[in-house]
C-alpha cells in the first residue's frame, strides 16, 4: 500500500471522525474523553474532570466508554480510506491517553467496518421491554462472536437457573441503589430534565427512563418500584444475554471490555437488533464476585448486554458539539 500523498485531516474528515466518536456509548452519557488530532494520526484522552464517585468510583465505566469510542474512531479512520492501527494505553507516563490511531497509509474500507460504522448513528441504549419477536441464535452467535476480541471472552446465558440467577443479584444490586443517598443525588445531577438549563450538557435525558422502567441498569430512583426477582427473570429471558469477562480487572481490562462491548453492540444494530447494556450492578463488589461464581466464570465480569427486537422507535439521544470534542497538534 503506498503512503498517503497527505495525512492533514480536512474539515470534512475532522467532522466525520468527531461524529463517530460521540456516538458512543458511555456511562450516564458522561461522553468521558477528548479528540487529539495530527497529521495521520489521532489520539483518544479520557477526560479526568468528569467523574461519578458514587456511580463509578473507580473509573471502571469511565474507562469502557472510551474503549467503546476508539472503536467508533477506528471504524471513522477506515471509512476514510485509511489503515487503523491502534494502540490502547500507548504512553505509560499520560494515562490519560487511552489509545493512539496511526492513519498514515490508505486502503480501502471492508463491507463489515462500512455497515458497523453506519450502525454507529443507529445505536441507543434500549431501555423498554423487548418485542415478542425471538433473537435467532445466528444473529445472537454473531454479537458474541464480535465481542470476542483480544483480552476479553463473551458467552451467551441460556439456561433457566443462570438467568434466575442473574435477576436475583440485579434486585440485590437495586436495593442497594434505592438506599444510597449519594448515588441518589448524582442520579438527580446527571438527570437532564431541560436541556437549556442543564449544567454539565450531557447526562441522561429524563425521556430515556421510561415510567416503571424495571431498574437492571441501575437507574434507580427512591421512587422506583422493585419488582421481585421473578418479573426481572422474566425480562431477562425475553431476549438474548450474553456476559462479557477479562482475566484481569485492570484499566486495560477495562478499556478492552468497552471495545468489545461496541463490536458486539454495532452488529446487533447491523442485524436490525437493539440492545441494553447493564454495568452498574457489577460495581457492588459482591453482586460481581457471586455473578462469576454462579455463572462460573474464569474471569472477571464487566458487562451484561441484553439484544431483542425493539417493540416502538427510540427517542433522540443527547451529545455535544462536535466543536467540543477535537483539539488539534498533540505531539
Amino acid at each position: 500500500m503506498r503512503a498517503m500523498e497527505t495525512n492533514v485531516w480536512t474539515s470534512a474528515e475532522t467532522e466525520h471522525l468527531a461524529r463517530a466518536v460521540l456516538g458512543a456509548p458511555s456511562v450516564h452519557n458522561l461522553q468521558p474523553w477528548l479528540l487529539d488530532l495530527a497529521p495521520g494520526r489521532a489520539w483518544l484522552r479520557e477526560r479526568g474532570d468528569l467523574v461519578l464517585p458514587h456511580h463509578d468510583p473507580d473509573g471502571r465505566d469511565r474507562a469502557a466508554s472510551c474503549g467503546a469510542a476508539v472503536v467508533n474512531l477506528e471504524l471513522a479512520v477506515r471509512t476514510l480510506g485509511r489503515v487503523a492501527e491502534v494502540v490502547l494505553l500507548p504512553n505509560e507516563h499520560r494515562p490519560e491517553v487511552v489509545a493512539r490511531v496511526d492513519a498514515h497509509r490508505s486502503s480501502a474500507p471492508t463491507h463489515e467496518e462500512v455497515r458497523l460504522h453506519r450502525a454507529i448513528a443507529h445505536r441507543a441504549s434500549h431501555r423498554r421491554p423487548f418485542g415478542l419477536q425471538p433473537v435467532r441464535d445466528s444473529a445472537a452467535r454473531r454479537v458474541v462472536s464480535a465481542a470476542r476480541t483480544s483480552g476479553v471472552d463473551a458467552r451467551l446465558v441460556t439456561r433457566k437457573p443462570d438467568i434466575a440467577a442473574v435477576a436475583k443479584l440485579l434486585h440485590v444490586a437495586a436495593g442497594k441503589f434505592q438506599s444510597d443517598s449519594g448515588y441518589q443525588r448524582e442520579l438527580s445531577l446527571w438527570t437532564i430534565r431541560d436541556e437549556a438549563t442543564h449544567r454539565h450538557g450531557v447526562g441522561i435525558p429524563a425521556g430515556r427512563i421510561p415510567a416503571g422502567a424495571v431498574p437492571w441498569a441501575g437507574l434507580v430512583r427512591r421512587a422506583t418500584e422493585v419488582p421481585h426477582w421473578t418479573e426481572i427473570e422474566e425480562r431477562l429471558a425475553a431476549g438474548v444475554l450474553v456476559v462479557l469477562v477479562t482475566p484481569g480487572d485492570t484499566r486495560l481490562d477495562h478499556l478492552r471490555a468497552g471495545y468489545a462491548l461496541e463490536l458486539a453492540w454495532l452488529t446487533a444494530v447491523d442485524l436490525g437488533l437493539v440492545g441494553a447494556v447493564l454495568t452498574q450492578p457489577l460495581h457492588v463488589e459482591t453482586v460481581r464476585a457471586k455473578l462469576g461464581e454462579e455463572l462460573s466464570l474464569t474471569g472477571v465480569p464487566h458487562v451484561l448486554m441484553r439484544i431483542g427486537h425493539s417493540s416502538e422507535p427510540e427517542p433522540p439521544r443527547v451529545r455535544r458539539s462536535t466543536e467540543e470534542l477535537v483539539q488539534h497538534g498533540e505531539d
